[in-house]
């Protein structure tokens, strides 16, 4: 198979990322900070070792204040309504995954206002509409990196440095972007940042991280144990353990750190270089076909490995079904739980097929995917 679904997972991963999810499941697996024997301490360590590398990756000074849940959307529930309070405003876009648009939707039956500010055709969002839309109330602001639809990439050192100016909460959304682009806590004046391991980190599923600036007051809502304080009834009020109750996902915190050395190594502008590479390498083959529409910046360096296209009268459904069954191309139909940026890109009614690239993916399947696509189109054309 040639594998194109890397927006939703990355596959294969690193060999390092295989190495410590082996050793941690079958040689060193016991529960961390349960015990005091060697191999409980050797647990806690890789965990421990795994945050101080997710806090030099994006620059954050206490990786005390990364806690690790199953994947993004659950670190965006924590953070979104850990924060947002009956009476509060937030902002989003329109170009927002519904791990963001379910979880705001709830808080505004809770009693918190939302406006969601209208990103362009293109998937662009303009930072001075977000500041226009800024009250008195305003809590959080919210938003993307880079849309899972269309690879647009959001600029939040703007957005940032508006929301610090205002006094306002500002959550990032790292899904497409951790581990692809550059993200500084400090610089981009990020207050909360979640992320999955699972996609540009190279790690496995089930595993995601959710950074909480020092500032920032949010409410747990699991309680259990922590291996700390366990005399006591009530949940410890210190970071991590505040967030962290229950046994964590130990082969998938060791699978994180080796995407993470596997990242360090090859270089983060080199991965990202080559998914440009790519890109540009597929929509100049298709990009001339008339009845092949793309989606998204025209410009390839404002977004990130993803290529969203239709074609002319074809269900997207129909064209992924084609893809899987005559040539063996896993690509991902449908409206990639995004229906607001379908929406504002005009694809709402009858979705899109994307096409993500990474790391592990090679010219010679570039160039297999790109001519599946244009005998179908041209099949379509004829038909037509």
């Amino acid at each position: 198979m040639i594998y194109l679904d890397n927006a939703a997972t990355t596959f294969p991963k690193p060999e390092s990322t295989y190495y410590y999810m082996n050793k941690y499941t079958r040689e060193i697996a016991a529960n961390p900070g349960r015990g005091s024997h060697s191999m409980a301490v050797e647990s806690a360590e890789i965990i421990f070792e795994t945050r101080e590398m997710l806090a030099e990756f994006f620059n954050i000074e206490d990786s005390m204040n990364i806690i690790f849940t199953k994947n993004c959307t659950e670190s965006l529930n924590v953070g979104i309504k850990g924060v947002l309070k009956s009476g509060d405003h937030v902002i989003t876009t329109s170009m927002e995954h519904n791990s963001v648009l379910r979880p705001l939707s709830t808080m505004e039956s809770r009693g918190v206002e939302l406006t969601i500010v209208q990103g362009d055709e293109f998937g662009n969002v303009d930072p001075e509409d977000i500041k226009r839309e800024i009250r008195e109330n305003t809590r959080m602001v919210v938003t993307t990196h880079v849309s899972n639809l269309t690879g647009t990439i959001v600029p939040i050192d703007e957005i940032g440095r508006i929301c610090r100016e205002k006094g306002v909460v500002y959550m990032v959304d790292s899904a497409q972007s951790a581990g692809l682009l550059e993200i500084d806590v400090k610089k981009q004046n990020i207050d909360i940042l979640a992320f999955p391991g699972h996609k540009n980190l190279f790690g496995p599923m089930g595993i995601g991280g959710l950074y909480i600036g020092e500032d920032i007051e949010i409410e747990n809502f699991i309680e259990g144990g922590t291996g700390s304080l366990s005399s006591e009834m009530v949940q410890p009020d210190f970071m991590p353990d505040k967030f962290e109750s229950g046994t964590p996902n130990l082969p998938g915190i060791a699978g994180l750190k080796g995407g993470l050395e596997f990242i360090m190594e090859t270089g983060r502008e080199e991965i990202k270089r080559r998914e440009e590479y790519l890109v540009k390498a597929f929509v100049d083959i298709i990009g001339s076909t008339w009845n092949i529409q793309t989606y998204g910046p025209k410009d390839l360096s404002k977004r990130s490995g993803v290529v969203l296209v239709n074609i002319k009268d074809m269900d997207s459904s129909e064209l992924a079904s084609r893809l899987d069954r005559e040539f063996s191309i896993a690509v991902r139909p449908g409206y990639h739980c995004a229906p607001l940026a379908h929406k504002t890109i005009g694809t709402y009614g009858k979705g899109a097929v994307r096409f993500s690239f990474s790391w592990f993916n090679t010219m010679k399947e570039i160039e297999k995917a790109s001519s599946a696509l244009l005998r179908i189109a041209e099949e379509c054309s004829k038909e037509g």
